[in-house]
């Protein structure tokens, strides 16, 4: 079976950057943050042996997010002056691995990723697993069309693998059901706020008996009144936040997804770039995998 990993190149890298401590270059250029994401990417070659590997980035121009919200993601510290230059070299890096970036001016990489996962969905052709530390992207797991998440925990080194299952043990509803609870409940990370006075023990409550937040505000009546009072008043709220919660999956981005089986971490302009870095471990970690990979390759061969 093909198995397709897409990896959310800003989550991932934002996450190494706070992760791990400052290391710099030969040329005293921070790259902590690189070297995070060529540690993970390794970590997920090794341990989920993918056929298909894609990253997708944000751009720097203002999302449609933004301009339904002004103040959406408005309180976030700027990107720290250390970490900027970081993605150009992660772009490079990728680049010289032979693997596949998207992304699209407008939108978030969480959108793109949405629509990547979407249009690839076939049952028992394809495995997707989206490697991020966004609980955001959960929305997209799912188990008939074989998608699921891989959740960095406590750090990079290890991580969970989420399904439905996982999903509603973590969150309290089903994927499908997260932006409907973000309406209910909202996310100050992202600075929207859902509806006043409605915490998660309510909302998933409703969401058990409703399903959505549509079935909620078609079955006002049946709602206890301070709670019915609670939604009516904040209605224009919670669909403003269902809107922002909700990831896009028709994104206008082309891509292939032949391009997505042509990565090689085993080249030598990659030994080159980790050379010019100083990735002494990761250069040794990258030749045990060259050599893992070979003998695989050659094992299959008596199959």
């Amino acid at each position: 079976m093909n198995k397709l990993v897409i990896f959310d190149g800003n989550a991932i890298m934002y996450r190494a950057f706070f992760a791990i401590p400052p290391l710099t270059s030969k040329d005293g250029v921070q790259i902590n943050a690189l070297y995070g994401l060529v540690s993970m990417l390794i970590n997920i070659v090794e341990n989920l042996k993918p056929t298909h590997i894609i990253f997708c980035f944000d751009e720097k121009e203002r999302t449609f997010r933004q301009d339904l919200l002004p103040t959406y993601q408005s309180q976030r510290p700027e990107t720290p002056s250390e970490l900027i230059p970081q993605f150009k070299m992660a772009r490079e890096f990728l680049k010289s691995v032979n693997i596949p970036i998207y992304s699209k001016s407008g939108y978030e990489a969480d959108d793109v990723i949405g629509t990547i996962a979407s249009r690839l969905q076939v049952t028992g052709d394809r495995e997707t697993i989206i490697v991020t530390g966004d609980r955001d992207i959960l929305q997209l797991v799912n188990d008939k069309k074989n998608i699921k998440l891989f959740m960095p925990i406590g750090g990079l080194a290890n991580g969970k693998i989420f399904t439905e299952k996982e999903t509603v043990e973590r969150l309290g509803v089903l994927p499908i059901q997260i932006p409907d609870y973000k309406a209910l409940v909202g996310d100050p990370s992202d600075n929207y706020f859902g509806i006043a006075g409605i915490g998660p023990k309510t909302a998933t409550g409703l969401l058990s008996t409703y399903m959505t937040l549509s079935g909620i505000y078609e079955h006002t009546e049946e709602i206890p009144a301070r709670l019915k009072e609670k939604l009516v008043n904040g209605k224009e709220s919670a669909y403003l936040s269902y809107k922002l919660a909700t990831i896009v999956r028709d994104v206008p981005v082309k891509f292939d997804i032949e391009d997505a089986k042509n990565w090689d971490l085993i080249s030598d302009n990659v030994l080159k770039l980790f050379e010019e870095y100083g990735f002494k471990t990761l250069t040794a970690r990258i030749k045990a995998l060259g050599k893992k990979i070979e003998d695989e390759k050659q094992g299959n061969l008596f199959i």
